[in-house]
This record gives structure tokens, sequence and C-alpha cells, in this order.
């Protein structure tokens, strides 16, 4: 273990093996970081935050403040929790919540890249990556997998589902389902494709995928009548099942697809995109 003669660690945090902690690092109470950290210059860990091991943690980073929320004061036991190999970049902010004993929870292989603002009582799952300047309000759920382009704001509440991929500067104000993909221009175009393939989906999981999107968004369906149609459908993988379900549990609507794809081939789709990118 090595810490710098000016950091200030609390004697109530509990620190494990082989964790460098570099200057002017604040490490507050009941903080407890794992075996095998990177702790830079200059990062402030609040207290009741707990870090996995192999976390690194980069200068000016902010993890486990108080929530800018009124109704926080001061006292409250909330917790912040950070997963293990995940890797916290340059002035990253993630808050704990305002209430007594709710969790912030950031999974396991996450890469947050600088300036990144993740609010009170998120749930981040595993190996996401969230790209420079994007702000995640509070309550935000993130699925595992997802990507997002940098300077995305996401509203409070919303959810982004496994393996969606959200395009740069995109404004989020509703749910995002499994696999999708959301543009700039705040529509859904269609799967995430590149995703699906690095995630090791078969041919056959990426074809149910592709069908289940285009008949949710670009058949000119309404909600009820495209996952009826889509449940319909003979051998519904669990992918298609999970894409349903997250469609039927939102409570705040889910983001529109791009109205000049309905009644279009896949084709037509991908071609309208190169064309636009």
């Amino acid at each position: 273990m090595a810490i710098h003669p000016t950091a200030v660690v609390s004697p109530n945090a509990e620190i494990g093996k082989n964790v460098e902690i570099g200057p002017y690092a604040v490490i507050d109470d009941d903080v407890r970081i794992g075996d095998d950290c990177f702790i830079d210059a200059h990062v402030k860990i609040g207290q009741y935050t707990t870090i996995g091991p192999r976390c690194r943690i980069y200068f000016g980073a902010f993890v486990g403040a108080e929530p800018q929320d009124h109704r926080f004061y001061k006292g409250i036991q909330s917790y912040t929790e950070i997963g293990s190999d995940t890797v916290i970049r340059e002035y990253v902010t993630i808050h704990r919540p305002p209430f007594e004993f709710l969790k912030t929870t950031i999974g396991n292989h996450v890469l947050l890249m600088a300036f990144v603002h993740i609010g009170h009582d998120v749930i981040i799952g595993d190996r996401v990556t969230i790209a420079n300047n994007t702000a995640l309000s509070g309550h935000v759920q993130v699925g595992q997998g997802a990507v997002f382009s940098g300077c995305v704001l996401v509203h409070q509440f919303c959810r982004i589902g496994a393996l969606a991929m959200v395009g740069p500067g995109a404004h989020v104000g509703q749910d995002i389902p499994p696999f999708c993909m959301l543009r700039e221009s705040n529509v859904i175009t269609g799967p995430n494709t590149i995703g699906l393939r690095r995630a090791g989906m078969s041919n056959e999981q990426r074809l149910a995928i592709r069908r289940a999107i285009r008949t949710f968004f670009f058949e000119g369906l309404n909600a009820k009548n495209a996952l009826e149609q889509i449940e319909r459908g003979e051998n519904v993988l669990p992918e298609v099942h999970m894409f349903v379900n997250f469609i039927k549990e939102s409570h705040r609507g889910i983001m529109p697809g791009n109205p000049k794809f309905v009644g279009i081939s896949d084709e037509q789709r991908e071609l309208i995109e190169s064309q636009t990118t």
C-alpha cells in the first residue's frame, strides 16, 4: 500500500492491499476500498462509499458526493457502491441518494470517461461505457453493456436497456429498450448491430431482435398491437421476451422510432442511415 503523505485518509476507512492513493486525495469516514485500486491525486471519496478491487479513479473525481437535492440533510446514511475493475476518469461526479439506506450503484468493468455525472439513486449494470460530458439524472437505470456517446443528457427515472447505444448529444426523456440504437436526432433507428455482434450474439438472435424492433417501431402499429404480434411469433427467443417485457414495464414511455423508416425495408433503412452519417 502506498499513500502519499499529503493524502487525508480517515482512520475509520478500510483500505485493501496494494492500494495507491495520490497527493491531496481525501478518503472520508466509513469508506471501503478493495485491493489493488488506484486513487489519483485530488480525488475525493465520500462517506459510505464502497469501491471494489482493481478500480482506477483519476484526478479530481468525486465519488459518493452528497446529492444535489433539496431533500438531503446532513447525517443521512445513504450509500455509493462501485463494482470491481471499473475505471472512473477525470472530474467524474457520482452522488449518493438523499434518503436513508438507499444506494447509488455502479457495476463491474464500467468505464466512465471524463466529466461524466452520475446522479443519486442511479443503477448502472456491468460493462457499461459512458463517454465524456454525459449526465445521468437521479434514478436512471442502465442495463448491462449499454454504450453512451459524449454529451448525452438523460432525464430522471429513465431506463436504458441492455446493449443499447445512445448517439452523441442525444436528449433522452423516455426509456430506450434493450438492443436499440438511439441516434443524435433523438429517434430510434434500429438495432445496435455492432454491439450485438460484439456481445457474441448468434445470427438467429440478431435476426429475431431486428424483427422485433422493426415490428414495434416501423410497421405503423400501436404499442399494444405491436407487442401482441411480436409475442405471437414462433419460437420467441429470450432476448425478444426481454425486449417486450422492458416495454411493458415502462412508466415514462418509449423513445420514438424514426418516422422516415415506417413501412420501408431494412435494406432501405440502412441505405438512408449510411447517407446521413
